[in-house]
């Protein structure tokens, strides 16, 4: 196993590293927490790879976990990397699952950790056309697979220039200095560009996102780089700094959802209850 993807407080916690008699004989599975990832393979602009959204949840989780207390009990199970990204329809490398696809490779594999004794699960979602799915799917497996189920949250976002905040969703700033920090191998910034879509939302409060009403959007609508935001602006410095700040938000996140679970014995992350 490559030890920089999985540095040694993750390995110790990844469901697929053990051994059938390992999983079998982990203690208090009933009141553990599964994280799955799920991401994406799609276009990044110019200067990315198409495994950005898969490879920085990868990274969330290993700046997340050594914030961890050994004690609490919190595994990480097969990643799916690859979901809902038809919204980049014509541009190259995007591998685009449909949403009923991803539907049931998340509840397979609910089934299969309720099968091992596990009762909570939580998908951290690094790609955000998986949301739509995720949520419902997730409220699903509550009622039909029986085991709590919601979704982590990265919420935190660094201070940025206002108009990168409100649009530079898609490969800009913030996930091209977080590839720089983690890749650096895989930027092209003598590739990266700036480009934003149309100021929105528009008087009447329609835009593609953070507006009143939105409307469905192909990536190549709002760009022709496939970039949405600023990548120039991208630094190592800030994507490390950025990276350790958002890995200690995740960490106690989780660690705040494991003792809720450990309480109350039936919780769920805020952004799935019903």
């Amino acid at each position: 196993m490559n030890t920089s993807a999985y540095p040694r407080g993750h390995r110790a916690r990844y469901l697929p590293a053990m051994t059938r008699a390992q999983l079998e004989a982990l203690p208090g599975k009933s009141s553990a927490i599964v994280i799955i990832p799920t991401g994406s393979i799609e276009q990044h602009g110019p200067h990315l790879p198409v495994g950005v959204d898969s490879i920085l949840g990868q990274s969330w989780l290993d700046a997340a976990l050594p914030h961890i207390p050994a004690s609490v009990p919190v595994y990480v199970g097969p990643a799916l990397t690859y979901g809902k990204s038809n919204e980049h329809t014509g541009f190259p490398g995007t591998v685009s699952l449909s949403a009923r696809t991803l539907h049931r490779l998340l509840r397979a594999l609910a089934r299969q950790l309720a099968a091992l004794g596990f009762r909570t699960l939580a998908v951290l979602n690094t790609h955000g056309g998986n949301s739509p799915v995720l949520t419902a799917t997730l409220r699903e497996i509550q009622t039909a697979v029986g085991i709590n189920a919601g979704m982590l949250s990265l919420r935190w976002r660094p201070p940025l220039p206002p108009r990168e905040a409100a649009h530079g969703f898609h490969a800009g700033h913030f996930e091209t200095a977080l590839m720089r920090a983690v890749a650096p191998g895989l930027v092209a910034m003598d590739r990266a560009v700036c480009e934003y879509p149309p100021d929105a939302p528009t008087a009447d409060g329609v835009g593609p996102v953070h507006a009143a009403a939105t409307y469905g959007w192909l990536t190549a609508d709002l760009s022709r780089s496939g970039v949405l935001g600023d990548a120039t602006a991208a630094t190592t410095e800030d994507g490390r700094a950025w990276l350790a700040e958002g890995g200690r938000q995740l960490a106690a996140q989780i660690v705040k959802l494991a003792e809720s679970v450990r309480h109350t014995g039936r919780d769920t992350p805020d952004d799935a209850r019903p």
